[in-house]
Order: C-alpha cells, then sequence, then structure tokens
C-alpha cells in the first residue's frame, strides 16, 4: 500500500467507526431527482448505496423522473405544464412519466446487478424489490388549475416496506401511486420520500439534489454551508422564503425536511449529488457536506459523566503518543471526571478539557485540552476554553494556567501570558517536572489585555 495512504488509512477508519456502529440496523430513506440519473452519476451512486446497505443500514431508495418526463414529453412535441411546483399530468403526460419511471427503474436495477470487480460492488448482492405500496388520491383543482392525473399520497404499506427491508432487501419506489380503482396518479418524488420517511419512522431522510444545501446566507451563494439547522431555525427561515415554485428554490427540499422531522424522523438531509460521494460524506463525517436539520442541535458541550472516559482516553491518547500530553492512565480520569468538559456530536466525544482548581491560590489549571484531528481548524477548541472559563469563574477564581510543550502560541493568540514556572502554586509547583521543561501561561479572567505583573 502507498505509503501516505497508509499512513492515513487507520486514522481515518477510527474517525468512522463510532458511525458505522451507531448507524448498523438503521432505516434511511434515500430520494434521489432524476437530474443525477441525466448528469451519469448513477452508478457511482448506486456503489454508495451498497456499502450503507454492507454495513447494515436499510435502504428505501425513491427516484424522481422530471428531466425524463420533459424529455419524453419534448420528443412528442408536448408542452412540459407546471404550477405552485408541481406537474400537470394530463393523458400525454402520464404516459411519459409511465414509460420514464419504467426507464428507470431498469437502470437502477442494472446497476445494482453490475457486480464489478474493484468496485464496492464486487461480490456484492444487493436484491431490490419494487410494488404497489403507495395509495394515492388526485391532487384535484387548486387556484383553478385541474391536475387531472398528478396525485397526492394517500398511504403508504409501511408494515410491507418494513418486512422487505428488516429481510435484508432494498425497497424502491417510483413517484406513482395507485388509487383503489387501479388509477394511476403521477406524485412528487419529495412528497412521496418524506411520506414514506414517516411510515416507517426511518432514522434518516436523505435528499440527493441540485443544490448544494442551505447556506449561512441564504440568498448569498458564496456564503458557507449551513451544516446544521434545528427545526425551529428552519421554519424561521422557511417564513422569511417565498413559496418555492421549482425543486432549485430554497424553500422546496426544505419545507419536506421540516415536515419529516416534526413527524418524528430524527435527521433529515439536502446533499448536492454533483458532489462525489456526497452521501457517504454526509453520513460518516463530523461536518458532512451538505444541510441535515434536526429536532435539537447534535453537538452537545457539557460536563463529563462516567460514561464519558472511555471517549476521553480514545481522543488525548495520540497526543500522549506524541509527548503533547501527560500520561494519563484510566483510573485518574476515573477519578477526576468531575472536573472535565467535553464537547460531543452525535453522541461521539471529540472535545474535552479539565479545570484542576487551587482555591487557596484564586487560579485553576486547565489540562488534557484536546481536539480529535479530523475536526481541528472548527473552533471547537476556543468553544472548550471558553466553557472552562466560566467554570472557573463561577469557583470563584481569578485565573486560570496551563502547561504546554507544543501549543504556546494556541494559548498566546487566547490571551495567556508566558510566566516563570515559580508563578505557581505551591501545590502545582512541588508536582512540576523540570525534566519536561513545560511551558506556563496564564489568562486571567478579568478584563481583556490586563497584564501580569
Amino acid at each position: 500500500m502507498n505509503k501516505v495512504l497508509d499512513e492515513h488509512f487507520v486514522p481515518w477508519f477510527r474517525a468512522v467507526a463510532p458511525y458505522i456502529h451507531a448507524y448498523h440496523g438503521q432505516t434511511f430513506v434515500v430520494g434521489i431527482v432524476g437530474e443525477l440519473i441525466a448528469a451519469g452519476r448513477l452508478t457511482a451512486f448506486v456503489q454508495d448505496l451498497a456499502i450503507l446497505h454492507a454495513m447494515g443500514i436499510k435502504i428505501v431508495l425513491v427516484h424522481g423522473f422530471r428531466p425524463q418526463v420533459n424529455e419524453q414529453l419534448a420528443a412528442k412535441g408536448h408542452p412540459a405544464v407546471f404550477s405552485q411546483g408541481r406537474r400537470v399530468t394530463d393523458p400525454i403526460a402520464l404516459d411519459c412519466a409511465q414509460e420514464a419511471a419504467g426507464q428507470l427503474r431498469f437502470e437502477i436495477e442494472a446497476a445494482f446487478s453490475q457486480g464489478l470487480p474493484n468496485t464496492p460492488m464486487a461480490n456484492s448482492t444487493v436484491r431490490i424489490i419494487s410494488g404497489n405500496f403507495v395509495t394515492a388520491r388526485p391532487y384535484g383543482i387548486i387556484d383553478g388549475v385541474n391536475f387531472m392525473h398528478s396525485g397526492a399520497v394517500r398511504k403508504v404499506d409501511s408494515a410491507s416496506i418494513r418486512a422487505i427491508i428488516d429481510g435484508g432487501a432494498m425497497v424502491l419506489l417510483s413517484p406513482f401511486g395507485f388509487s383503489p380503482t387501479g388509477e394511476a396518479f403521477n406524485l412528487v418524488m419529495e412528497e412521496l420520500a418524506t411520506q414514506v420517511a414517516i411510515g416507517l419512522k426511518a432514522d434518516k431522510l436523505l435528499f440527493m439534489t441540485e443544490i448544494d444545501g442551505i447556506h449561512e446566507s441564504p440568498l448569498d451563494p458564496d456564503s458557507p454551508i449551513d451544516t446544521e439547522l434545528t427545526v425551529a431555525d428552519a421554519e424561521r427561515l422557511l417564513a422569511r422564503l417565498p413559496r418555492p415554485e421549482q425543486p432549485t428554490d430554497l424553500s422546496f427540499y426544505l419545507t419536506h425536511c421540516v415536515q419529516a422531522c416534526r413527524a418524528g424522523v430524527e435527521r433529515s438531509h439536502i446533499l448536492p449529488f454533483a458532489f462525489d460521494g456526497a452521501l457517504l460524506k454526509e453520513v460518516f463525517t463530523h461536518d458532512g457536506i451538505g444541510t441535515m436539520i434536526v429536532d435539537e442541535k447534535l453537538e452537545s458541550l457539557r460536563e463529563a459523566s462516567s460514561d464519558d472516559v472511555g471517549g476521553i482516553l480514545k481522543i488525548i491518547e495520540p497526543l500522549e503518543q506524541r509527548g503533547a500530553l501527560v500520561k494519563r492512565d484510566r483510573a485518574d480520569i476515573e477519578r477526576d471526571i468531575a472536573l472535565y468538559t467535553v464537547i460531543e456530536h452525535d453522541g461521539i466525544i471529540f472535545g474535552c478539557a479539565a479545570l484542576y482548581p487551587y482555591p487557596e491560590a484564586r487560579t485553576g489549571e486547565m489540562a488534557a485540552l484536546t481536539v480529535a484531528d479530523h475536526v481541528q481548524g472548527q473552533g471547537d477548541g476556543e468553544r472548550i476554553l471558553r466553557r472552562i472559563e466560566q467554570r472557573a469563574r463561577a469557583q470563584g477564581l481569578e485565573s486560570i494556567f496551563v502547561l504546554t510543550t507544543q501549543t504556546m502560541h494556541w494559548f498566546i493568540k487566547r490571551g495567556f501570558q508566558l510566566v516563570d514556572p515559580e508563578w505557581l502554586p505551591e501545590a502545582r509547583k512541588r508536582k512540576y517536572n523540570r525534566e519536561r521543561r513545560s511551558q506556563v501561561l496564564v489568562k486571567r479572567l478579568g478584563s481583556p489585555g490586563e497584564a501580569w505583573r
């Protein structure tokens, strides 16, 4: 194996392992727009789905077909008509939709059957099952527009879908539903995927879309992507945005994501299909790539408990090996666990620090400040520092200090000042290891920039 690749493989695999464990046995509903298939990205995407399936994730795939239906209509010289963001499906459009759905279903099933060597599909067997799992009703006449064969979801046969995915197969749904009298209705893929996720009480609803996600400044496409939105924040944003008229409108996918979360789906995601591997990056990395909507923020900064000892040991071990931290064994951390602050995301600890108070000197030592390698540079170290400062003030301390051998400049940039080790409280001075020659830096918890004398 290439040496550089080898050096990165183990840390990478350790970083994703908690997610693999957490998602095993969970249910994901994945909605893909027809544009993904039209762009020639189906094969790579199916391989990513096969990886999730191999890891024990239960998957329902719902495909769209807007561009394919439009292409069929254009070939027949028939206009594509939309109103309020929904296709008006006359008899000709219905024929085109049925033809497009049949072709796409064939392509998707063929992609899952490739089993090509040297790909994620090698030696894999992914069974795809489709069926009449959706009952629909006519959308009707809205604001004077007769939507004809366009429909809305009336009922999803969640029990049958659940039995299939629990049995190890994957379910594939086209955006069609049928009435009790056998009429076919063209459905909006996003609405269907949302209702399926709600009916299954899915753990995730993921949309592979034409857009990158929701930007921090929604009307500025150059602003960063907001990787996590609470449902409440999403609803406030929707209240400011116009009613969606087409899928590329910001509020289109956001509306469905909020609906799913409000109905019990734990998390919903808006991902760009144009980014190769977007599905894997979103599922198996800390910040993902698109926007995730959750009922509550997954990131938590809190005081540690005894359940966190293992997680703390795991993230400080690499720094101990590099000599950046003094070695601490499990007994030490278990004894001092109440002194620790941790930051976690989705139940996984990726940062910590401890505050050892010296009340007689009205100061405290911040020790073991650590942020996992794969999430550094995102401001988590500063968030932990601010929480330690808050804890110190609450205990009536006037300053905090650190001992460091490798990160002096990081602390100086955040208001610490270098002092002689003789400054240390007597109790800490007796434990100072002069062979390590750790630098001592102090930060007064009063006004910024106040100098030490």
